[in-house]
């Protein structure tokens, strides 16, 4: 599970690096091969390194490669102090590179450095950014089937099909709050407390046990209260939008107005009437 809060954060925000995408495969091949790849071959050698620590020095495996280094010392010539200077170096390199591009794992860093206990921190990292990733994987895969109004995800007027209440979707918040409670018994074990082997179990799954409450309590909740704009078939349209610089209720000179559009190409408004109607839909656009 520490493997997976790590790259946790990544998962969530992925939109934030993937929309520069001039096509979804460039997006897709890129990060389908590095990202397994990558952290399976760390992952691999964090394994096999941890394993060997028990045969050469004997006693329990030593998983915390600082550790690991502190017993590299012991007896060690000033050549084998210098080597373990310049693994230590690169260690310090890699977090400062990596936690930085990742944006918040550096706080994880910061905290097991600063209280030892809370040395779980990024596989608790993972409990609260799985209960993010699990409505938003239900929501655009199940519930709406790919259908987005585009122009709709820019405003915040009334009648938006994104504005829901007071622009806050309390179904995605109970769901986001579901999955976090499913791990949190296991977390105040992780850290010291008496829980039931029950949450130890759940917890040691974190990441998987709560983009899956997240996501099942989400769609139970828009199956009783239908959120709008959904589909009843798969409905993603590969397109690109040209006309999302005029504003609602906005005046703009000729000159500003793009040019118009093909028919049907971008005319997610009738959607509706050419697929049929959908269950929990809004008006169309």
């Amino acid at each position: 599970m520490s493997c997976l809060g790590n790259f946790a954060t990544l998962i969530v925000n992925d939109p934030d690096f993937s929309r520069f995408a001039r096509k979804p495969k460039d997006a897709l091949w890129a990060q389908l091969l590095t990202i397994p790849i990558g952290f399976g071959v760390t992952s691999f050698i964090g394994i096999i390194a941890s394993s060997s620590s028990a045969v050469i020095f004997g006693g329990e495996m030593v998983w915390n490669p600082l550790d690991l280094l502190g017993k590299f010392q012991v007896g060690a010539s000033s050549a084998e102090r210098f080597g373990i200077f310049v693994i230590s170096t690169g260690f310090a390199l890699a977090q400062l590179g990596t936690n930085i591009s990742a944006n918040s794992v550096s706080a994880g860093t910061d905290l097991t450095a600063l209280l030892p206990r809370f040395t779980t921190y990024l596989s608790a990292y993972s409990i609260f950014l799985s209960s993010i990733a699990g409505p938003m994987l239900c929501d655009y895969y199940i519930v709406r089937k790919g259908y987005l109004r585009v122009k709709e995800l820019y405003t915040a007027q009334e009648g938006s099909a994104y504005r829901f209440v007071y622009g806050f979707s309390w179904q995605a918040y109970a769901s986001y709050i579901a999955g976090i409670l499913v791990n949190i018994v296991g977390f105040a074990g992780a850290v010291g407390r008496k829980v039931p082997v029950g949450a130890q179990y759940i917890y040691n799954v974190n990441y998987f046990s709560g983009i899956v409450v997240s996501a099942l309590m989400y769609y139970i909740l828009t199956r009783f209260f239908p959120v709008p704009a959904t589909s009843s078939t798969w409905s993603e349209a590969d397109q690109d939008v040209d006309s999302l610089s005029i504003a609602y209720g906005q005046e703009v000179d000729a000159y500003d107005v793009p040019e118009p559009v093909k028919a049907d190409s971008l005319n997610y408004g009738t959607l509706q009437e050419r697929k049929g109607p959908k269950a929990g839909s809004s008006a169309a656009v």
